[in-house]
């Protein structure tokens, strides 16, 4: 009896309030007079509804309103739509009413121009809430919609702070998980490929924001993103979508450590690349996840490198978009003389190659795989190739790249080298870098010749091409990143008799001294390697005189205050560093700095 009573008087109450409260807003929406009325009187509406608590499926005439709310539907309005949307929304309307709503908020979110008024409400809540309860099989295009509407959202920059305090990133998280648990065989499973679309590009939005990277870095994040990556292999959009998250977050050392405990990535990301081979947006961004994964971790190269046909992918991947940068660098040339448009820079295809190289050169660190990649005759072959069709000129980064490659590569002394084969040919190649307006171009070139000197047909090739009065000549840059590998070169020259008299005939005594003088206990590893080219020159000394000209006295003096016991803790106030140093002094420097001294004082006459 007593349910009953109750209920009777929540029918009266509701009843008094429809008529009093409710009934009069209606009749204002109604009449249809002016946008402006309209939004006041919805505001009014929504604000009555949520002050009598009867949001939700409580109304009992809610179909009464709905019906008045919908006829308005049509008007060419946003603010009112808007409104209209948020009311709606906040009655918990299924079924096509809630489809119907959803296509109305994303409507009015995809105009840039209604960012002001979106976010100044209370819409995001609601769809969020609709991402929330919604069965995602029973309302997956409505969930489409509410999804795109929040992926427009999400450029607004308040918003995007809004949707990260409101925990959107779990939700969607967990949005993806649900949708990875429906397979492949399911219905549904088609379908659904379209809200992950939405739902990644949304998530791609967050990770621009440095709150949400971190919620993204667990495992967990890892994991869904890697799983929904391999269950919608074929569907592009989905892929290109799920690997531009991954592309953004593997910047961040934290992503990335945690990306690269998920075993199954590497495997994934190969069966990506030969599955959608020439689809340039897709695959730029995974060889770019890949240079990162390789830059810093020698347990990400090995794992890497030890999954099947990892290479042949890379190589077959560097053999098509090498054929199509060159065609494209062809139909430029037969277009230049009609008067075109140059080609933007870099082309689609270099900045895969660009990408690509530098994941061979990040391997190539690895000790056992750089030997195994210096020995690949197709790898080394495809990065002479680079330096053949291209110059500085036509692209500068992917020429560098190739070359700091085959610099990694060419460290590798190892029994059938790719790189040592093409030698003669590659330095050849380095010539034309030499005289480039590229300062980082040089300097790659003269760390390969660095590495390449050791052989003695190079050296050879060195004194010919006159090569040794550029690498004298950059001693006097007063940079340690280009006196350091042209010193390297200059030592290696010197370890032929016949080839040393340039050193002094060319200034380069003077500046080699000069150098240790710039850098001093500064640099240990560079003032070391001046001494070792000091010494091989002086082998045959008669003279100090004769042997180092005006520069003697100048050298004696600074050998000597040089291997002072105190002078190496000058540089240096970090502890460590300190220890380095000292270790580096004592071990490195100081044997052939004395041996250097000795032999300069016992051939020198007072």
């Amino acid at each position: 009896g007593l349910k009953d009573e109750t209920r009777i008087n929540e029918w009266e109450d509701e009843d008094f309030f429809w008529r009093i409260k409710i009934l009069p807003i209606l009749h204002e929406l109604e009449k249809k007079d002016n946008i402006e009325n309209l939004c006041l009187a919805c505001t009014k509406l929504y604000q009555t509804l949520n002050e009598g608590n009867m949001l939700g499926k409580r109304l009992k005439r809610r179909t009464v309103l709905l019906k008045t709310l919908y006829k308005l539907v049509d008007i060419d309005s946003d603010p009112l739509s808007l409104k209209l949307a948020k009311i709606i929304l906040a009655l918990k309307v299924d079924g096509r009413n809630l489809l119907s709503v959803c296509k109305l908020a994303f409507k009015i979110c995809r105009k840039k121009e209604n960012d002001f008024i979106v976010q100044n409400d209370t819409l995001l809540d609601y769809l969020l809430e609709v991402l929330r309860n919604e069965d995602l099989q029973k309302n997956n295009e409505a969930l489409v919609y509410c999804m795109g509407a929040i992926k427009f959202m999400s450029g607004n920059a308040v918003l995007l702070n809004e949707m990260v305090n409101k925990g959107a990133v779990e939700m969607l998280l967990q949005l993806m998980k649900q949708i990875n648990n429906i397979k492949e065989h399911d219905t549904y499973f088609s379908n659904l490929g379209h809200l992950l679309v939405q739902l990644a590009a949304t998530l791609r939005a967050l990770a621009d924001f440095p709150p949400t990277r971190h919620r993204l870095s667990c495992s967990a994040a890892v994991s869904e993103l890697c799983v929904a990556l391999e269950q919608r292999g074929s569907d592009k959009d989905a892929c290109t979508c799920i690997v531009r998250i991954l592309s953004k977050l593997s910047s961040y050392n934290d992503f990335c450590a945690a990306l690269a405990d998920c075993s199954r990535c590497y495997i994934l990301f190969l069966a990506l690349l030969n599955k959608h081979q020439k689809q340039q947006d897709l695959v730029v961004r995974i060889v770019f996840i890949l240079g990162n994964l390789t830059a810093k971790n020698d347990q990400s190269r090995e794992k890497f490198f030890k999954e099947k046909e990892s290479i042949n992918t890379l190589t077959s991947l560097f053999q098509t978009y090498y054929e199509l940068d060159l065609n494209a660098q062809t139909c430029y040339l037969d277009r230049k003389g009609k008067g075109k448009n140059h080609l933007k820079y870099p082309s689609e295809a270099e900045d895969v190659l660009i990408k690509l190289i530098r994941v061979l050169a990040n391997l190539s660190i690895h000790p056992s795989i750089g030997a195994a990649l210096a020995a690949a005759h197709p790898v080394v072959g495809l990065l002479v190739t680079v330096l053949e069709y291209k110059s500085v000129d036509d692209c500068e980064e992917l020429v560098i790249n190739a070359v700091t490659a085959i610099n990694n590569l060419s460290y590798y002394q190892v029994k059938s080298s790719a790189v040592q084969d093409k030698n003669l040919h590659i330095a050849e190649m380095l010539l034309k870098l030499l005289v480039s307006d590229s300062m980082d171009a040089v300097v790659e070139a003269v760390r390969v010749f660095g590495n390449l000197s050791q052989h003695h047909e190079i050296r050879d090739f060195i004194m010919q091409k006159k090569i040794y009065k550029f690498m004298i000549a950059l001693l006097d840059s007063k940079n340690r990143d280009v006196c350091f590998p042209a010193c390297g070169v200059l030592l290696n020259l010197t370890v032929d008799k016949n080839k040393r008299a340039f050193l002094l005939e060319e200034g380069g005594i003077g500046k080699l001294v000069d150098c240790l003088q710039d850098f001093g206990p500064a640099d240990w590893q560079l003032s070391c390697l001046i001494c070792k080219t000091l010494w091989n020159y002086s082998e045959d000394i008669t003279s100090a005189a004769s042997c180092f000209g005006g520069d003697t006295d100048t050298l004696l003096v600074l050998l000597s205050s040089l291997l002072d016991d105190e002078v190496e803790l000058e540089c240096s106030l970090d502890r460590d560093i300190k220890d380095c140093q000292r270790l580096y002094w004592e071990r490195e420097f100081k044997p052939v700095a004395e041996k250097l001294l000795d032999r300069i004082q016992s051939h020198h006459s007072s």
